[in-house]
């Protein structure tokens, strides 16, 4: 029969037993920490303790259900319709055409003056030519006003040297017969005043008969210097109203501009440019037509001027030749 154990040596086998247990997970996880982390996932002790186990990582995330897979392949399903085309801009990208969509249909490319005056609008079409013949007539009655007052002052001078150095009003009237000039007019009107008037002259005197040639010699002068200034009235009007008619056309011109303003909706020079240079090119011609205008005007107001000058002094050489055939006339008498 054999002895009975101690009493105490179950006591120390069991708390051995409990202290080799927990010292298991204890020089398991100082062996962890201890030695540098592999590409391998840590091999998990199955007999760890449930408060002791490591959470658990990322990397261990349960997949995703199957429903969630066919997300990449949605682009096959859609309509090949549905997808934007890299030819054709979408509708919420700026085209490169709606600046050209967004200009008028019709834009002017020719700024030369005949182009702009096929662009203009009628009434300015209207001025610009009313301008233009008004241009015309001032360099016409140039060409015209010039052969004519260089026939006339030419005319005068010869005339006027022959009365200087006649003897006598019937001489000089004899010489000028064949001229056809005011200066010769002049001469014969006197000495036709002077027979009609010679058998009054010893009864009223000399004095009756001056005043009635001074009186014919001034119609004579006033109606060549009438005559001579035919056509300079002209030159008068087109210099004071073709300014005004070409400002007409321009503010004609800026209103139209500004109607395209309106109409367009917008302030674009391509727009606004056009209107205002037809505008600007009625008042060039209009300043065209009237500067030439003005000048010439001037001109012949001097030309005209000196050849009633010249009208002026045949008129005095007639009448001194009168008032010497009176002279003569009163000697013979008392002799």
């Amino acid at each position: 029969m054999s002895k009975p154990m101690h009493p105490i040596l179950p006591r120390v086998a069991t708390g051995f037993a409990v202290a080799l247990a927990l010292s298991l997970p204890l020089a398991a996880w100082a062996q962890d920490t201890s030695q540098p982390p592999t590409a391998q996932p840590p091999v998990v002790q199955s007999d760890m303790p449930q408060g002791l186990a490591p959470a658990p990582t990322t990397d261990a995330a349960p997949a995703l259900p199957t429903l969630a897979e066919p997300a990449p392949s949605t682009s096959a399903s859609v309509p090949a319709s549905a997808q934007p085309s890299p030819a054709q801009p979408s509708a919420a990208q700026p085209s490169a055409a709606t600046p050209a969509a967004a200009a008028p249909a019709h834009l002017q490319t020719d700024y030369s003056p005949l182009g702009m005056y096929n662009a203009a609008h009628w009434v300015v079409k209207l001025v610009m030519l009313s301008l233009i013949f008004a241009s015309f007539v001032t360099w016409t009655v140039l060409l015209f006003k010039i052969i004519e007052l260089a026939i006339a002052r030419a005319r005068a001078r010869r005339s006027v040297k022959t009365i200087h150095t006649a003897q006598s009003l019937e001489t000089a009237s004899e010489a000028l017969s064949h001229h056809k000039d005011p200066a010769a007019f002049m001469a014969q009107a006197a000495l036709v005043e002077y027979r009609r008037s010679d058998a009054a002259i010893a009864a009223a005197g000399p004095d009756g008969v001056k005043e009635r040639t001074r009186s014919v010699l001034d119609r004579i002068e006033v109606q060549a210097g009438s005559r001579i200034r035919k056509g300079t009235g002209l030159l008068a009007t087109i210099g004071a109203t073709a300014p005004f008619v070409g400002l007409f056309g321009t503010v004609w011109g800026i209103m139209n501009s500004f109607i395209g303003i309106a109409e367009t909706k917008t302030t674009n020079l391509a727009v606004v440019a056009p209107g205002i240079a037809e505008a600007l090119l009625a008042t060039a011609i209009g300043l065209i037509a009237a500067i030439p205008a003005v000048v010439i005007y001037n001109h012949f107001s001097r030309e005209i001027a000196a050849y009633r000058q010249s009208l002026g002094d045949a008129a005095a050489g007639v009448e001194r030749l009168l008032s010497r055939d009176l002279d003569f006339r009163h000697i013979k008498v008392e002799v």
